[in-house]
Order: C-alpha cells, then structure tokens, then sequence
C-alpha cells in the first residue's frame, strides 16, 4: 500500500508541476475561449477525431486533479464539438476524472481517517453501505457541493469503485446536458444581436432552472424508492387518518375537517390527550389549590388574622376531577363529530402509507398523521419493580395525601408537583443527578426557585443518583450515590418526574422503514414529514419540544403539508418558541437565555430589571423575581427575555410577541401600559435598556443650555 501512495503522490506532484510551469490554466479561461473559438473549430473540422480523444484527455485530466476549469471546458465542448458529441465525451470523461480522483483519495487518506475516527464513522459507514448510492446520486443530481469536494469525501467511505463511476455518471447527465446546450448556443454568437437569440436566452434558463427542476426530481425519486414495495389502493375512504387525540391530533382534525376534507380521528384512551386528563389542566388546578393553602397560611402579610389551613385532600383532588370535566366537552367526541370528524375508539396501526388498521378493519387515507403523544419515562432503577410509584400520569388517583413523598427529578413536572404537594400538607424530598432545579434555565433562576423550596420546607437534593429501592414494610427507602458517598432516604409514596417517552410502539413504524432518534421521537424533516411520503407526525411523538402549545403550532404546519404540500410546503417555524414552569415563583422564558448564548459563542447584551421595585407586585405581597432579555450588541432587537416571578407565564406573551414580529425595546418603552399593573415591569425592563445607552455627550449639552437659559 505504502508504494501505492507514493507512486500516486508522485504522479499527482508531476501534473500540478507541469500546469504551474507551463501555465495551463489560462487555456481554461473563458475569455481565451472566446478569442481561440474560430481556430479551434477550423482544426476540429480538420481533425475530428483526434480533436475528440485530445479534447477528452485532457478534461479527464482536469477532473482527476480538481483543478478550475470544469465548467469551462463543458461550454467549451458545446461550442466546438456540438450537442451530442460533446455530451458523449463530457458524460464519460468527467465520470473517469471523478473516479480517479476518488480513488487517489481512497489510496492516500480513506485508512487514515478509518482508522483515527473509527467510532464517530461507524454510524456513517452503516448508514452509507446500507444507502450510498442515493446519496451519491442526490449530490450529483443537485450540484451544490463542489466536484473536488464529493470525490474526496466518497473515497473516504464504503462504497465499491465500479459503483462510485456508474451512479456518478448517471447522476451527473442532467447537468452536463444543461452546460453543454448553453455551450452550443455559446458558440453560434456571431454578432451582438445574438446575445438576445431565444436559444441563448433557454440556455441560461435552464441553468438557472436546473438546481430546482432537479432537486423536485429527486424528491420524486426519493417518494417512488419509498414506496416502491407498497400497492397503492385503489380508493381511498377518507382523505385523513389521524392517530392520538391530544392536543396535536385535535388541531390537527379540526384544521382538515374545516377546509372540508374527510378526516377520521383515531384514539385509544380518552379523548384531550395528556393535557386535559393528566398534565396541564389537572396540574394548573392542584397548584391552584396549593397556592391558596399557602395565602391562607400568609394571611398575617396582608393584615389579616392569621388562623391554622387545614387541608382537605380528598376534596383537592376532586376539585382537580371538576376542573378536567369542566373542560372535557372541548375536546369530546360529540363536539369533534358535530365539526365534522369522525371520531373512532381504538388501537391503530399503520400497515402501509396509506392503510390503517384499526378494530379488526382497514381504512385508507390519502395522508396519515401520528400524533400519539409521549408517556412518562421510567428509569432503569434496581428494586423499582417492588415499588408502587407514582407518575404524573397516576398521581391523579390519589385520594390520601402521602406523609413522606420523594420526587425523582427536577424538570418542570418534578417542580411544579413537589411544590403543589408541599403546600397541600406532604412533607417533601425532591432529588435530581442534576447539579441545579430546572438546568434548563440560567443558574440564578435555578436559584430563586430552589431557595423558595426550602422556605417552604421542601428538602432539595442535587448531584443524587438513585442506585438502588427497596420495600420494608409500609414505607420504602432509596439509596443515592452523593459525591462518592451513599445516602439514604426513607419515603410513603415515590413519584417519577424523570422525563417523558414518545408513544411509538405499536404502530409499525419499523415495518415501514420510519426511523426514530436517539431520543426516541420519530425522524421528520422541517415539513414534518417522515420518511414515507404522505405521513407525517407531530406534538410529543415528534419533538423537539414537548409543549402542548408547541403540539397545536406543528398541528398546523403537518395538516397543510399533508393536504395541500403538492402546491405549497411549509417548514416549521422554531424562531420564537415560549414556555413556562408553573412553581412559585413562575419561570417564563421564550428565546435564548444566558447560558445558551455563552454555549453557542453569540455575543449579546444582558438588562435586567428586579420586580421587587414594581409598585403592583409590592401591593400585591409578591415583590420577588426580575425580567431579564438579551439583545444584539448596539440594538434592540430581543433574542430572547426570561422572568421570575409572580405570572410570568403571563408577562412573556409581550415578548414572544415582540420576537415574532421584529418589536424591538424601544417600541416596548413607548408604548402605553396600564397602572399599577405587573405589566408595567417590560415597559421598565427597556427603560433601563435605554438608560444605559443615554447619550452622555448631549445631555451635557442640554444643561449646559438649561444653565444658560437660568442666566
């Protein structure tokens, strides 16, 4: 192998010696084309053939060493040897060229790099041999990568020479036929006027069109390779399965049943998804239990006789039952059937891209979208299985306020049900293998809430990894790795707020070929489109949030795209996401924060302003918490803005709304907001925005003027 290389890097130091020395490159400039354009042509009549084989040696010669001068030499070919003949010698000489040069890059550097990023290649040597050719032929079908830059990288990976130089000849036609035409038309010019020919014109044209007209042919070619294996059916019985009726799946009928299509809604529980029957609307209740318990406790703060709260939690937690079937008729069967859906009890299961089975039968759709939402996760945790733990999707089913509870996990769910219980009477341990509560969000937001727990008696245990549970008796005990040490800690009840898994299982994603992630969500592009064209998936199952506003917004953009994506394809907008953690105090934020910005090397500018200043806040006993936002160095424009503090959930909607559409802080700081209100703490965040950036040099100038106007 040794002296393989070295007979290759010679060769390769012998042909760049000679183009240097004898300056070959100005034979491939387009103004010398244009000048030698007669003479060439007068020898090609006289020595067709030998014009040809010296014509194709040298452009094998050029691509071999990806030198400049391709696209040159294709014009070039066009105008002196005509459509087809030039196409002939172009097609297969820039294929040999392409393939030597990947095979000097597989001689010199492919062990190299195998060897040195074995484990970061493994993935990509799988997915390559499994797939490679395609995706060979896609970069040579759109030519967006530089030719070098492709044989290079191909000579790197697993896939066979004789391959590498028929796709790349087949993928490489269309362009060639499009350079090639523009060179015949290069060549008719005679005179000025024919700058303007109509053929000259298409030429240029179908350079301009190609990149598009071929990227649309690929993605025909890409839905054909996927379907293949399939039969399509011959009629469909509704234009739209949609799998979950959480909060995606019900936009998402909604929206197709309002622009009239025939949707079918396929749930195998209860209809409103974990939002309405177990996460966000039986949560926001119990903390809204929790949080007149603790005004009752603080009732001496604002003037009034303080008196013992005595909570009844049986009754919390039927109050917490109202509250769902309060909203339940939102998201009923009846109400979805009366807008037009129709609403089906059942497991489903996708048998093809347009068939699903579900109760025994088949219903086939044009378009199918999973939106079958996520679970909570549960840890691999030895002695769990002896355990009857809690998640957030059981606690609802407690009617005894537990005496001692632990809470694995400090994400939103683990705070905001910790607190909530802490207020209801539970005496509380909350434990994280994190270094800080909600490590999602900058650390002095992450402090502000832990030192709030342990005003409120709740025990916060970071760095903790739990290895190992264990039953005696009525209460149970868990045993923690803490800084190399152990640590044990007894509990009644255990609760698991250590993250959520998306439902995928089931519904025959691996038959189909539909990949998931590392995560566990299903793979999507930025239309939310799958691998199997025609389903599409949505909300928690597909991520990368998992919000139930977030379920709604991709609803949207999934419904459209399945529907009407033959016309017109929308990709999903991330640039402004919000989101809230409902503990006391609230955490709102929307963009990025501090400690992302610092990550990520973007440079901005930090103002914070402290509620504590606020005049409603201090009326309303909550003077705590502060509204921070970053902007563009020497601007106003937000990148992203987190508050503390009493509803902050609602306080952010200013600056999501301000992101969205381009409101930058100093519109904030003009415009009217209302006192006392909490509001007014945006409208003082850019105040004090402002405020550092007063213009010092003019000020000086107004009192010196005011001074002179006194006399």
């Amino acid at each position: 192998m040794r002296t393989k290389q070295i007979a290759v890097i010679s060769i390769i130091a012998i042909a760049f010696i000679a183009w240097f020395s004898f300056d070959l490159g100005q034979y491939l400039q387009f103004e010398v084309l244009q000048q030698r354009i007669g003479e060439l042509r007068e020898w090609y009549a006289q020595n067709p053939f030998l014009a040809g084989v010296i014509y194709f040696a040298i452009y094998v010669g050029v691509t071999a060493l990806s030198v400049p001068g391709a696209a040159i030499m294709t014009l070039a070919g066009g105008a002196l040897f005509g459509f087809w003949y030039a196409l002939l010698l172009v097609s297969f000489a820039s294929s040999m060229g392409a393939t030597l040069a990947f095979l000097v890059s597989r001689v010199l550097l492919r062990d190299w790099v195998q060897g040195k990023f074995e484990r970061q290649l493994r993935a990509v040597n799988a997915g390559f041999a499994k797939d490679g050719s395609f995706y060979l032929f896609s970069l040579r079908l759109v030519p967006l990568f530089p030719f070098f830059a492709i044989n290079l990288l191909m000579g790197l990976l697993p896939i066979a020479t004789w391959r590498y130089y028929w796709v790349s000849q087949l993928g490489m036609l269309p362009a060639t036929a499009v350079y090639v035409n523009a060179g015949t038309q290069l060549g008719m010019l005679q005179s000025a006027a024919g700058i303007i020919s109509a053929p000259l014109l298409g030429s240029f044209v179908l350079l301009a069109l190609f990149p598009f007209l071929a990227r649309w042919l690929l993605g025909r070619l890409q839905e054909r390779r996927a379907l293949a294996r399939f039969s399509r059916p011959r009629r469909f019985d509704t234009n739209m399965v949609v799998i979950g009726a959480g909060s995606a799946g019900l936009v998402a009928s909604l929206i197709a049943a309002t622009v009239k299509a025939k949707v079918t809604l396929i749930e195998r529980d209860r209809m409103g998804g974990d939002c309405l029957n177990t996460g966000c609307v039986p949560s926001k209740a119990l903390i809204r239990s929790a949080r007149i318990a603790d005004y009752g406790r603080r009732a001496g703060d604002f003037g009034l006789v303080p008196g013992a709260v005595e909570v009844d939690f049986p009754r919390v937690m039927e109050r917490v039952q109202s509250v769902v079937k309060a909203i339940e008729p939102h998201d009923s069967v009846e109400r979805f059937t009366e807008l037009g859906v129709d609403c089906v009890q059942g497991e489903a299961r996708i048998v093809s891209p347009w068939e699903v089975e579900v109760n025994g039968g088949r219903l086939a759709a044009r378009n199918i979208i999973i939106a079958s939402g996520a679970r909570p996760r549960i840890p691999d945790i030895p002695g769990l299985e002896e355990i009857d733990y809690l998640t957030s999707d059981s606690v609802w089913e407690l009617r005894e306020a537990p005496g001692r509870l632990l809470v694995l996990g400090a994400g939103p769910i683990g705070c905001e049900l910790a607190q909530a219980l802490a207020r209801l009477g539970c005496e509380v341990t909350l434990a994280t293998h994190a270094g800080r509560v909600l490590p999602r969000e900058d650390p002095e937001v992450s402090e502000q809430v832990h030192l709030a727990f342990e005003r409120q008696g709740i025990s916060v245990l970071l760095g903790h990894e739990p290895v190992g549970l264990r039953k005696n008796g009525a209460e149970s005990d868990c045993l923690f790795s803490y800084a190399g040490t152990e640590r044990k800690v007894v509990f009644d009840r255990l609760l698991l707020a250590v993250g959520r898994s998306p439902n995928v299982e089931g519904l025959g994603l691996e038959e189909l070929g539909i990949d998931c992630s590392a995560r566990g969500t299903i793979e999507v592009d930025e239309y939310l489109r799958t691998a199997i064209p025609g389903i599409y998936a949505c909300g928690d199952v597909a991520g990368p949030y998992q919000f139930t506003h977030m379920a709604s917004h991709q609803a949207w953009y999934a419904t459209v795209n399945a529907l009407f994506g033959r016309f017109r394809r929308f990709k999903v907008d991330y640039s402004v996401v919000p989101w809230a953690t409902f503990t006391d105090p609230e955490v709102a934020r929307v963009g990025l924060n501090e400690s992302e910005a610092a990550q990520h090397g973007i440079n901005c500018e930090v103002t914070r302003y402290d509620i504590a200043d606020l005049d409603r806040a201090i009326a309303d006993g909550e003077a705590h918490g502060f509204v921070k936002v970053l902007t563009e160095p020497g601007r106003d424009r937000i990148l992203g803005a987190t508050i503390v503090g009493y509803h902050a959930g609602e306080l952010i909607s200013e600056f999501v709304m301000a992101m969205k559409h381009g409101i930058g802080l100093n519109k904030i700081l003009g415009t009217i907001h209302i006192y006392p209100t909490l509001g007014e703490s945006n409208k003082f965040l850019a105040g004090e925005w402002r405020k550092a950036r007063k213009p010092e040099r003019l000020l000086s100038l107004v009192q010196r003027y005011h001074r002179w106007r006194r006399g």
